[in-house]
């Protein structure tokens, strides 16, 4: 079954039009028969309708062929979906009709008048892309339901090659669009992909002696047979990979529809401007590129940086730009450098925007210098049937689960990758969560994270299912369930972890899979091996460096020091201590767009140290040293300039009393922005809260930092002042304190 059978097919039911039209005593003027459709498109599968109209010229009656054609068609035994209408009719009901306009797109001549045929489709098309603007929102939300409807090609049990996401239908809509000229679409993938299915339903007609676009089990076998493939299993993962491909272009092409509607219509300048997102990477016309001082060959972390940025603004990752560092990008050293792991963790914690640009990597073939692993669990089935999604879309949709959860998790970097490769051993013999074990373990070492981080996450990965298997199996009353939880899982750290990864995973598997039931029984289960284990190691101490007092300082001044190091710079800052001072410092260096990656501070003989280090290098001891004495007499006010962010996860701000004697510990989780510290430390020297020590880390998109403060005349906070304090914080982190 070949496009060759499919031309002779539609040759031979265009001779019988023809014939049919001839014989009924059709003239060569002012009436005209035509195929709309599939038909019209040439696509006859075995089993398929000829959709055929008879049309009329305005003032021309078609007469006794009106009724007198169709016999001869019936006589056949094919099946006919045919109307006689005017040229003015058609225009109507295409302007009525989506469905209808969609079809006659591809109107194509058949016998009668090709002039009426061709006057037909000029007026179609040119209506197409006169109302294209005010159509294709609706055009977008009869897709959408249509895909909520049946499900995607590549995921349902018994995939709908028309109708289902990914599948001809789309590729039909795809073609539509192209056809408003506002979009273009990779033409040559488009119809490999849509011949190849067009194949697979030829097949599939052959096998069901009918016409069906739904594939059975039962069918797989025969359309192995028929593709020269292996077997049933090999067949679905063809199928599923077409949907895949047809799917991934149509949500480009819609993002690109977005874009488009997006920007005013009239006269104007056209030519897309470049906003910068990061080093080498720029946002133009929607979509994520390389800007002029990109160089791929020199720069390893480009292609995260570039796919962090798309993910994160919830937009396109130009696939040409993603296959172009697919082919030029400089592999990335192993262990992974800091910023690459933070990138990826970014990527990954994107929410929703991470569907689309981890589907861009995957087609352009970009994933595999990220993660060549990946292939193992590419478009493989699940073997549970409450699972929605193939394995690998599975994993991406718990990453997407799991970034919700970050606040909750004081190491959000561990908890995204071990969802991303919490199914990564799935494919053997072996228990899935045996046989990822020492892969994740070996991947997050590659990754350059520490020991006790690798650890973490091959724990992880090897009990993901120990919670709910645990919980719903087991008494909850019986000492035994909690010790064998709490065998497994040494720390609140990790018991934390798997909690939250725990609810993704059974998210993003299927609503069922998280019902109110079930996550009582996990949460309970969690609460009562939190009680068994110890309260949890402290925050670390304040470790104060033996930082010589210079010269200015001892004078009244301030003295800045930086020294360039292997990924960035470090500041030190030495001055007289005063409430205040630490918000000051964090101002500047937020206000010089110095992303700060860790921060130690510690006062000392009236003098206050702080040790900042930051992402990038350059920055020069005047100009830091100016602007902090600038913030420092209230000349620059950062307040407007640093205020909060929209941010969707509320922020998390906690007391912690056991970390400390000597000290009051507040521990704060946000996103990770320029102005965090500044306006944690703000909020606090308003109430006249000295801190005494500051522990910043960014982990992905999340800041986790933490302050022991104490009262300006020494002292921990009362419980009162304490609560205050994290009240005070939490405002100024969601605006909610008039900063």
């Amino acid at each position: 079954m070949t496009a060759a059978d499919r031309a002779h097919r539609t040759l031979q039911a265009d001779r019988l039009c023809a014939a049919a039209y001839t014989g009924a005593g059709g003239g060569d003027t002012g009436v005209a028969l035509v195929a709309v459709g599939g038909y019209g498109r040439g696509e006859l599968a075995p089993h398929s309708d000829l959709d055929v109209v008879l049309v009329s010229d305005s003032g021309v009656e078609p007469g006794e062929v009106a009724s007198r054609v169709w016999y001869p068609l019936w006589d056949s035994g094919l099946r006919i979906d045919h109307s006689v209408r005017s040229v003015a009719e058609m225009l109507s009901a295409a302007e009525a009709d989506l469905k209808v306009a969609l079809g006659l797109l591809d109107v194509r001549h058949l016998a009668g008048d090709p002039n009426l045929t061709l006057r037909l489709r000029t007026t179609v098309l040119a209506q197409w892309r006169r109302q294209a603007r005010e159509r294709l929102p609706d055009l977008r939300a009869l897709v959408r339901a249509r895909h909520e409807l049946v499900g995607e090609l590549s995921h349902v049990s018994v995939p709908d090659l028309k109708e289902a996401e990914g599948g001809l239908r789309d590729a039909t809509v795809l073609k539509a669009l192209v056809a408003t000229w506002l979009v273009d679409v990779p033409h040559a993938d488009l119809e490999r992909s849509r011949l190849a299915l067009l194949d697979v339903r030829d097949l599939l007609h052959a096998s069901a002696g009918r016409a069906t676009d739904r594939i059975g089990p039962e069918r797989w076998d025969d359309l192995a047979v028929g593709l020269d493939l292996p077997d049933g299993r090999a067949a679905q993962v063809h199928v599923r990979r077409l949907g895949r491909r047809i799917t991934h272009l149509s949500h480009l092409t819609w993002r690109r529809v977005d874009a488009v509607l997006a920007r005013p219509s009239g006269p104007g300048e056209r030519r897309p401007s470049l906003t910068p997102l990061a080093p080498g990477v720029a946002l133009s016309a929607g979509e994520v590129v390389l800007d002029a001082t990109a160089r791929p060959a020199q720069d390893p972390l480009l292609l995260l940086r570039a796919a962090a940025a798309a993910a994160e603004s919830d937009v396109v990752l130009a696939p040409p730009t993603a296959a172009r560092l697919a082919r030029e990008g400089a592999p990335l050293p192993e262990p992974w450098p800091t910023e690459a792991r933070q990138l990826l963790v970014r990527l990954l914690a994107a929410g929703r925007g991470l569907l689309a640009v981890w589907e861009t990597l995957e087609e352009t073939g970009a994933l595999s210098r990220i993660l060549p692993e990946w292939e193992r669990i590419r478009l493989l089935p699940h073997a549970s049937p409450i699972h929605r999604f193939t394995v690998d879309r599975h994993v991406v949709e718990t990453c997407v689960e799991a970034s919700a959860l970050i606040r909750r998790v004081g190491r959000p970097d561990v908890l995204m990758v071990a969802a991303l490769l919490h199914d990564i051993g799935k494919g053997g013999l072996t228990a899935h969560s045996v046989a990822g074990e020492p892969l994740a373990r070996a991947i997050a070492a590659r990754m350059g994270f520490d020991d006790g981080a690798v650890d973490l996450v091959a724990r992880l990965v090897r009990w993901h299912l120990l919670l709910s298997e645990t919980a719903t199996t087991r008494d909850p009353d019986d000492p035994a369930t909690v010790e064998l939880v709490t065998a497994r899982l040494p720390d609140l750290e990790s018991l934390e972890l798997l909690l939250a990864l725990t609810e993704a995973d059974a998210r993003a598997t299927a609503p069922k899979a998280w019902s109110t039931w079930r996550a009582g029984l996990v949460t309970d289960l969690a609460r009562r091996s939190r009680a068994s284990l110890h309260r949890g190691t402290a925050a670390p101490q304040p470790v104060a460096d033996d930082v010589p007092v210079p010269p200015e300082v001892h004078e009244g001044g301030v003295s800045v020091a930086v020294e360039d190091v292997v990924d960035g710079a470090r500041v030190t800052v030495v001055a007289p201590d005063r409430v205040g001072l630490m918000a000051d410092v964090a101002a500047t260096l937020a206000l010089q767009r110095l992303p700060v990656r860790a921060a130690r501070a510690w006062s000392q003989d009236g003098h206050a140290f702080s040790v900042w280090e930051v992402a990038e290098r350059g920055a020069a001891e005047p100009v830091l040293r100016e602007q902090l004495v600038a913030v420092g007499e209230r000349r620059i006010d950062p307040t407007r300039r640093l205020a909060p962010a929209a941010d969707e996860l509320a922020p998390s701000v906690l007391l912690r009393p056991e970390a400390s004697e000597q000290a009051t510990v507040l521990e704060v989780r946000t996103a990770d922005r320029p102005g965090v510290v500044y306006l944690v430390c703000a909020a606090l020297a308003r109430l006249d809260v000295a801190v005494r020590s500051a522990h910043v880390d960014t982990l992905g998109p999340q800041a986790v930092d933490v302050f022991y403060l104490q009262e300006s005349s020494a002292g921990a906070l009362s419980e009162l002042r304490a609560a205050e304090a994290a009240h005070a914080v939490r405002d100024a982190l969601t605006g909610a304190g008039g900063t």
